[in-house]
């Protein structure tokens, strides 16, 4: 939890914040993921901000998309420097979107990935070494339990709102649709309620260009050389689908990269060729292949269309407690407004209280990561509008 220092606090700051780990599934009693898989055990980092009511009815849930981790907001206590804030850090704060004076914020790590939560990067307590492709398939679901049981290590039995953006908002849905009685309000944002052709053929050809590399090894990379060129690629191939067309037309256009004519050959002639090598060059350095190849499956694998039971079954089964917030952008070209129209329709036919906003943003998919004071108002408004009782 943000330890409140007033040397590291400012006026909006989420303040220090450590990261937390919480362990369980401990063998015999391993986890059963939806694929039938049993895991254990089981360690999920997270990280909080703010304080718990004694009626602990003022809890956030943030989930994040599937290259994020638990360090939503504020700065870890090593960073005196303050130069490498949480990745919703102008979401999350006193006086922010998500007021961290009025409301107790958590985020967790998902399942799968390499930021401190087990995924295929984690040892195997049964053979000493990394899961690598032994680790079991999971789903945006297995994603949800872990995070559910968390909430019960912690005494937590209600949740004031879940939010998230992109894969994120999968599991904002997952949330509502397993969990109705604890979610008093959900704002989905950027997502969509399964992937489209066109967004399952961008995660195949990013797991291609990482099993193709020779250093992938069938995911026996731990103690070896990395398929760093193959990740890097793969990268590169998603941050062109977070983008938009007039981002990359007023961040680039065809200007030439520190130089007057063409190489006549492949080095890096433009500038966008430059800023995507080094998309992809940073993102080895803090992440992980194999985490890539189950994320992107788990979020291909969603799709709460074709689910039985069916959304409505949150109306027919729990009543139209849940008030809904669905935030587009205009942009978006990965997941485009017309899915969160399908996804506001399936909310009405269901007699849910839906709200929704199309924001205006030429950023693409990711403008829900950019600091921006209309989504923090429209998301405070919200919450402040939702009875916590």
């Amino acid at each position: 939890m943000a330890d409140g220092s007033e040397a590291y606090l400012e006026v909006g700051s989420a303040g220090i914040v450590e990261k937390q780990f919480f362990t369980f599934a401990d063998p015999p009693d391993k986890m059963r993921l939806e694929s039938g898989a049993l895991l254990g055990p089981i360690t999920v980092a997270y990280e909080t901000w703010g304080t718990l009511t004694p009626q602990k009815d003022n809890v956030v849930l943030v989930v994040h998309a599937f290259s994020g981790d638990s360090h939503a907001a504020g700065f870890y206590p090593d960073d005196a420097d303050r130069t490498k804030p949480g990745w919703w850090d102008s979401m999350i704060g006193p006086g922010k979107g998500l007021d961290t004076n009025k409301y107790f914020v958590i985020c967790a790590n998902i399942l799968g990935s390499c930021m401190g939560t087990t995924g295929p990067s984690s040892i195997n307590p049964e053979t000493g070494t990394p899961y690598a492709l032994d680790f079991p398939m999971m789903t945006v679901g297995d994603m949800i339990e872990t995070q559910k049981i968390l909430l019960d290590h912690l005494g937590i039995s209600s949740l004031h709102t879940v939010i998230g953006g992109s894969v994120g908002g999968m599991q904002v849905l997952e949330w509502c649709v397993r969990y109705p009685d604890m979610v008093r309000s959900a704002i989905p944002i950027a997502t969509t309620m399964r992937h489209s052709a066109l967004a399952i053929a961008f995660n195949e050809v990013a797991r291609q260009a990482i099993m193709v590399d020779p250093s992938w090894n069938r995911g026996n990379y731990y103690n070896a050389k990395k398929p760093d060129l193959g990740l890097a690629v793969a990268r590169m191939i998603g941050h062109v689908t977070y983008l938009s067309d007039e981002a990359m037309r007023r961040k680039f256009g065809r200007r030439l990269q520190n130089k007057d004519t063409f190489s006549y050959g492949f080095d890096v002639d433009f500038m966008v060729e430059s800023y995507l090598r080094h998309q992809g060059s940073q993102f080895v350095k803090r992440f992980d292949a194999n985490s890539v190849l189950y994320i992107t499956k788990a979020a291909d694998y969603f799709d709460l269309v074709d689910r039985e039971p069916p959304m409505r079954s949150i109306r027919d089964i729990h009543g139209a407690r849940i008030k809904f917030l669905v935030i587009s952008y205009t942009s978006d070209w990965l997941y485009p407004t017309y899915q969160a129209k399908e996804l506001i329709q399936t909310l009405k036919r269901a007699d849910l209280d839906v709200s929704f906003c199309e924001i205006e943003a030429d950023f693409g998919h990711d403008a829900f990561l950019i600091p921006d004071r209309r989504l923090g108002e429209l998301v405070g408004g919200f919450l402040d509008g939702t009875p916590r009782h």
